[in-house]
């Protein structure tokens, strides 16, 4: 199965990411099939660079972005929010008042 996920490259205690789709039984800083865009959380505000014609077109081919590559591609609107994800923070808030 293919993967659109993180992997990491900065320096120790300095995170920066680059989005790439990878076979998903290889390791997180292993073997990748293309790099798509990057991540960088230490700028104010996150940057975040992804080339959304590749994404959707390696979406369209069946690769799965894992759960925080989807929140940063909702982030930039590639794709739209998951459901599930509003509910759980809609029963948080309800939980918290």
């Amino acid at each position: 199965m293919v993967r659109i996920r993180l992997r990491r490259i900065g320096a120790k205690a300095q995170p920066y990411y680059r989005v790439v789709v990878a076979d998903s039984r290889s390791p997180r800083d292993g073997r990748f099939i293309e790099i798509i865009g990057h991540y960088n959380p230490r700028q104010e505000p996150s940057e975040i660079v992804i080339d959304k014609e590749r994404a959707l077109a390696w979406m369209a081919k069946g690769a799965q972005p894992s759960d925080s590559v989807h929140s940063l591609m909702a982030r930039v609107g590639i794709v739209e929010r998951r459901p599930y994800t509003e509910k759980k923070k809609a029963a948080t808030a309800a939980t918290a008042e």
